[in-house]
């Protein structure tokens, strides 16, 4: 009878199964400094951290679509919680930043500008497609990608492909609720507008306050996840204020003003507003 399955045979690749799963080899050589502050391999670790999670709320995102697309949605609850989880645990990595003083980081942003140029994270595509796939469409920022041409493929396909709202929209249009048809089959790429109807559509569940509707419950799930994403923009905002100031930075903006406007690209936002219309 073969074990192998439970009783693996030896490798004779140098590795220990656990540095084999995890590619510790490699993993470990991705820490390319390009300054002598003792602060840069926290900011490294931070960023690249930040790369990891972006791209697992993404997939969890893409898991959540599939699910409202066959109309399951405990299914879709459960793959938003572990969303919340995920962004609970990203923001609190910002702790280990917090000591971060402007002495400390512009030794790293100036080797960074000498090796590779001034960018910021938010314009990473792991970043973008995440965004766009809550609901935050923004056609101009492709632009960044052009030297990325498989990337920028990828980000334009997500432009211009449902967000996991517009999902949630159509399957609140098959569940019943009067959904205008022009939110079925927009312009995906386009940036969204609330609809008073849908607004009107939040509001019925939320008055109707029945803890045992999927619907009440993914509408809560929904703002933890909005409350996440931007608790994550404003802790990146003051770490920014912190350690950086008002001073030019993506390609010659001012770092803080360039920062603000994110601060209201808040998702899902008949969510939000719904709660005004509830006696």
């Amino acid at each position: 009878m073969n074990d192998t399955g439970m009783n693996p045979q030896p490798s004779n690749d140098g590795h220990t199964p656990y540095s084999r799963y995890v590619q510790t080899e490699v993993l470990h050589t991705l820490q390319d400094l390009v300054s002598d502050s003792p602060a840069e391999p926290a900011f490294l670790a931070n960023v690249q951290i930040s790369e990891i999670y972006w791209a697992l709320i993404t997939r969890e995102l893409v898991t959540a679509q599939g699910d409202l697309r066959n109309d399951n949605i405990p299914a879709t609850n459960r793959v938003l919680r572990r969303i919340v989880s995920h962004m609970e645990a990203f923001n609190a990595n910002w702790r280990s930043l917090s000591w971060l003083t402007p002495a400390e980081l512009m030794p790293i942003l100036k080797g960074l500008s000498a090796r590779h140029g001034k960018d910021t994270a938010l314009q990473g595509w792991t970043f973008r497609e995440m965004v766009f796939l809550l609901g935050v469409k923004d056609r101009p920022s492709l632009e960044h990608f052009e030297p990325q041409p498989h990337r920028y493929k990828q980000l334009s396909e997500r432009l211009n492909s449902p967000s996991m709202y517009d999902d949630i929209l159509a399957a609140l249009s098959r569940a019943g609720k009067s959904i205008p048809a022009g939110y079925l089959s927009p312009d995906y790429s386009a940036p969204y507008v609330p609809s008073k109807e849908i607004e009107a559509v939040w509001a019925d569940i939320y008055r109707k306050d029945d803890p045992a509707d999927p619907w009440r419950t993914l509408a809560e799930l929904l703002a933890d996840i909005a409350v996440e994403f931007t608790n994550w923009k404003y802790l990146h905002l003051m770490a920014t204020r912190r350690t950086f100031g008002s001073r030019p930075a993506y390609h010659g903006v001012d770092a803080i003003q360039w920062l603000l406007p994110t601060m209201e690209e808040i998702p899902f936002p008949e969510v939000w507003t719904a709660r005004g219309l509830v006696a």
